[in-house]
This record gives C-alpha cells, structure tokens and sequence, in this order.
C-alpha cells in the first residue's frame, strides 16, 4: 500500500475514535436524564482489498481500517416488555390497595371521630335498657336518640363513599387526557424520527422520549406496540389501535345521565345518534360496541385482566351508587338478573362495600319498624278500637320514615315483593317521634307492659341470619355484621397490599435488569474514554509517522 493510502487507513482510525469519544461524552452528560437510553458507536473493519490471488492458500490482501456505521442505542426489547406489562399491573394493584385504604378509613373514622360501630352497639344498648322497663320515658327517649343517631352516622358513611367515588370519577378524566397527550406525542415523535432516519442519521434521542412515554403509557392500561422497518410505532390499548397509519384513535369520555360518571369509548368505535334538531349524540346502547374496558371480565393474572391504573379506577369507583337490594341480584331498575351481584357489584371496590353496608343500614331499619307495626296489628286484632302504637290518623307508627317514598318495588325469584325505598340515603326519623319519644309508650291496652315485643326487638339483634353478600357462608347478627364488614375491608386490603407489595418487587427487579443494559455507568463510560483516547492518540501517532516518511522521501528527492 502507498503511503497516501496508509495515511487514510490512518485518519478511519482518527475519525471512528472521535465519535467514539463524542458519544462517551453524551453519555456522560445524559448520566441523570429520565428515560435516558445508552448509546454506543458501532465500529467494523472496512472490506479488504486483495492484491494477489497467485498463491491459493494465502491471498495478499490490504485491511482499508475501521468504518463507523452508526450510534445505536443499548436495549433489551424483551425487558422492555416484561416491564412495561408488569409495571401496568403494579399500577392495578397500586390503585386497588388506595382505594381499600380509603375506605378502611371512612367506615373507621368518618362521624364527629367516632366509629360508626359505636353507633351500632349504642342502639342495641338502648333498645337492651328498652326491654327492661319499655314504660320509662327515659328509654323511650333512648331509644329514639340512639336510633337518630344510628341513621345519621350511617348516613355520614355513606355520604362519604360516594364522596370518593365522585373523586376517582375525577381522576378518569385525568387519566384518559393523559392517554389521548401520550398518543399524540407518540404520534409526533413517529414522524419526526421517521423524516430523520430517512436519511442517514439515528433519532436516538428522540427514541428515548417515545420510549418513556410507552412507559408511561403502559402503566394506565394494557398495550401492545411493534415498530415498523421505517421506525414508526403502531401502539394497541385494550387490542385497539391507539396510534397507527398516522392517526391517533382518541378516547373520549361518556357521560352518564343518572349518575355523572365518565366511561371511556372509543371515537371512532362509536356509533352515534342525531337528535330531532340534528345534534349530534351518543346513546347507551351504542356505547356498548365502544367501550374501552370490559369491567365484567374476571380479574386475574393468567388473563392479563388486571393491569393499568384507569381500569383499577373504573373498577374501584363502578358505575353507580350500590344498594343492598343489588346484593339479591336486582338491578338498578328493580328487576331481578340472575348473577348481578358477582357479575357488576363485587368486583367494584367501592359499589361492594356501598351495598353490604346498605344492607345492614336496611335489615336494622325495616326489622324494628316491622316488629312495631305487627305489634300495633296484634294489638288492634284484641281491641279492635286500640290506639296502641298508632298516630291519630290510626296509622302504625314507623320509627324510621322515606325521604322520598316513589312507591318503587321489586319482586323476588319467590315472589316476594319488597319496597325499594329503604337505602341509607333515603331513610330518616319520624319527626314525630322524635319529638315526643313517649308516644312510643310500651303499655297495651290491658295496662301491661309490651314485654313480647321487647323481646322480639332484642332477638332481632342476636339473630344471626345476615350474610354480607352472597359468597359469605357464615351468617351473623347485627352486631356483629358491622364487625366483619370492617373484618373484610382490612383483609381485602392486606391483600391488595400483599399483591402490590409483590408486584412491586417483580417490577424493581425487571428495571433493575433494564437499568443495567440501557442505563449509564461512570466507570464504565471513564474506561472507554480511556481507551477510545488511546486509539485516538495511536492513530495520530500513525498520521504523523506516514507524515515523516513522507517528509523525508520528499527532502531526499528534493536533493
């Protein structure tokens, strides 16, 4: 080879290195940047040129030195999806236990920082000092008191239940503004990183952001995504295309009439209606074929049913306020749907506590006013005249009262027809009563005590005959109904904490293995510095030996 030639074979080896020291340098720079990917210089050894093929063992050939191909980033494509899909299900469980931390606290804490099973254990106090002397004006009005008092705190529970489900309905807009924001960015970056390696050059950086938003992206729902050989990423959200062909499948919130609740659709799913003025609308039924999430599917691992932060919040906050008549498989509009409860209601954190905790509010309220009415019509049955028990219009008198009584029922497998007024919300005290609790005067009309329907009132809290929902075997009193209601909160939630716990040591661990490959060591990038140095420094020291051959061949030509 000539010495021009040689002194090329030099420079290749000059110019490799000082991008091998530029990239080096930009890690080192990038060492605390989030969602920094590292980068390395791809070196080769140019194509040999062979010079004389006369000797058929050994051919003479030239090496023509290092090419520098390009500056490519260090990832593992399987640890970026092991991660994101485990990420998205520590971010499940994450929202799972928050919710049922919140919820511990509410039942715990939520009147005037007295525990609502106070109130629960003072009425059955009081209606215990009751049967000992039904007469007195003293527990009369005790009675009536612990049985406000009973309804109020009742009411501050569930009041604040729908407060937190009214909160997460809250957090759904923000989450579903921040996946339409996400995909949009993805869908920006796509196209520049596409008009970019068009050329000649790598969007390196701009691959670490569209990597950190997929990040991002990954832990609010579940997603697939595959880049194509131009680079650009079609990204799936519940196997519908999110982001592809340049387009961005927004998602759009509906609103539910009833209730306000936000359920996320699909636009360009959704079937849409037009009103008589031609507005343009979405109805319920048209929804269904839209819906971003099936939340009557079984949550469970082996499914991949259980990741994203948005579909734990749907979960958590359901799409309505639950009642216990909902816990008997009736729906919302009072018909009964074999499966209601399992299929809608349990696996909503908030929807199940709501109707367990209407139960007991309803069991207590419809028990003590059914055990007075049949003691004022056992009463009448004697003395037909009787005003025993009952208001001056000849009604029984009913401790608790409907705010609202819409003459709502519904019908039972049985036949069974039960009022559908009685929830926790809907539920006061007769004023009546409650200002003069001796018209609930325990004497009959023989001047007796009413000692059998004291004893029915205090059997009506030993008895042991409510369960909390459907799958609880173990039935219990109303004492103790409270109890393990409280009991189911705290253990869901050493589960859900338990889970979390777990699947966040999975998710450390699977970006700590990611963090070794794509993330920036200082010692490390020190020792290349060094060494791609030395290689710089050996092929100038190359140049400038060619550089003095050539200076000498020169000068003794020259004489």
């Amino acid at each position: 080879m000539s010495l021009m030639g040689s002194l090329y074979l030099g420079v290749s080896g000059l110019q490799t290195s000082h991008n091998a020291l530029n990239t080096t340098a930009h890690n080192m720079s990038n060492l605390d940047t989030v969602g920094y990917t590292r980068q390395q210089v791809a070196q080769a050894t140019r194509t040999y040129v062979t010079i004389d093929k006369s000797n058929p063992v050994s051919w003479q050939q030239l090496g023509l030195g290092v090419s520098y191909s390009q500056t490519r980033q260090v990832r593992d494509y399987f640890l970026d999806r092991n991660y994101r899909r485990e990420s998205g299900r520590s971010a499940f469980y994450g929202v799972s236990y928050s919710a049922m931390e919140e919820i511990e606290d509410i039942i715990g804490e939520s009147y005037e920082g007295h525990a609502f099973s106070v109130a629960v254990t003072d009425l059955w106090t009081a209606v215990e000092e009751l049967s000992k002397d039904p007469t007195a004006a003293v527990n009369q009005n005790l009675f009536v008191t612990r049985s406000y008092e009973f309804i109020t705190k009742a009411s501050a529970v569930y009041n604040s239940l729908c407060e937190y489900q009214d909160n997460l309905n809250k957090t759904v807009i923000q989450d579903v503004d921040k996946i339409n924001k996400y995909a949009q960015q993805i869908e920006d970056l796509n196209r520049q990183i596409a008009r970019i390696e068009g050329g000649f050059e790598h969007a390196n950086d701009l691959r670490d952001r569209r990597n950190y938003l997929l990040d991002q992206l990954s832990s609010m729902a579940s997603i697939s995504y595959n880049e194509d050989i131009t680079g650009y990423v079609s990204v799936q959200l519940e196997g519908v295309d999110l982001v592809k062909g340049g387009l961005v499948n927004e998602m759009l919130l509906y609103t539910d009439p009833k209730t306000g609740f936000y359920t996320p659709y699909w636009k360009m799913l959704a079937n849409y209606s037009y009103d008589e003025y031609g507005k343009q609308y979405l109805s319920e039924e048209s929804l269904e074929s839209a819906r971003v999430f099936d939340l009557t599917r079984t949550i469970s691992s082996d499914l991949n049913t259980d990741i994203g932060s948005l579909k734990s919040t749907l979960l958590a906050r359901g799409d309505h306020r639950a009642t216990a008549q909902e816990i008997k498989d009736v729906n919302p509009d009072g018909e009964y749907e074999q499966g209601w409860y399992d299929k809608h209601i349990s696996q909503s954190i908030i929807m199940n506590i709501q109707a367990e905790f209407d139960q007991l509010i309803n069991a207590v309220v419809t028990k003590i006013n059914g055990i007075l009415a049949e003691a004022a019509e056992n009463e009448s049955k004697l003395y037909p005249n009787s005003t025993y028990l009952r208001d001056e219009n000849g009604n029984p008198y009913q401790l608790f009262q409907k705010i609202i009584d819409d003459g709502s029922t519904y019908t039972l497998p049985d036949g069974t027809v039960v009022d559908a007024g009685w929830s926790v919300d809907n539920i006061t005290i007769n004023m009546d009563l409650r200002q003069n609790p001796s018209l609930l005067n325990f004497r009959l009309t023989d001047s007796s005590e009413d000692n059998a329907t004291m004893e029915k009132l205090k059997n009506a809290f030993q008895e042991t005959v409510y369960k909390l929902n459907p799958n609880v075997q173990t039935p219990v009193c109303f004492v103790d109904y409270y109890k393990n209601l409280v009991s189911q909160v705290a253990n869901s939630g050493s589960v859900f904490g338990d889970i979390m716990n777990s699947q966040t040591l999975t998710t450390d661990s699977l970006c700590n293995a990611r963090e070794q490959i794509v993330g920036v060591s200082s010692d490390e990038e020190l020792t290349n510095m060094i060494m791609f140095q030395n290689a710089y420094n050996a092929s100038s020291r190359y140049i400038n030996v060619i550089s003095e051959m050539l200076e000498h061949i020169l000068t003794t030509l020259g004489r």
